[in-house]
């Protein structure tokens, strides 16, 4: 992850953020907590899992704060516009 991931959320400016964590901080716990209620039950796919399970907030995210512009949310999340539209349509935001 790039260096952006440390930053913590919300922007600073808007709350106090000392007790803020970061979000890799809520990544790392969220899964530190699933493997331990796993009780010896077998695993697989992770990966794809927790990408699909953060991906649709951030798109959501992404999208509530460019007010449903497309374009503008492309270009705030780095991707082409047919990816977009795609990812939308993936998990139902479109």
């Amino acid at each position: 992850m790039s260096d952006s991931s440390q930053s913590t959320l919300p922007p600073s400016g808007i709350n106090d953020t000392r007790d803020q964590k970061t979000l890799r901080d809520s990544v790392e716990d969220a899964l530190h907590n699933y493997f331990q209620h796993l009780e010896g039950q077998d695993v697989t796919d992770v990966y794809n899992m927790v990408l699909s399970e953060v991906e649709a907030p951030l798109l959501e995210s992404v999208m509530n704060y460019v007010k449903g512009n497309q374009t503008r949310a492309s270009e705030v999340l780095g991707l082409n516009r047919g990816t977009l539209r795609k990812k939308l349509k993936q998990y139902g935001l479109l």
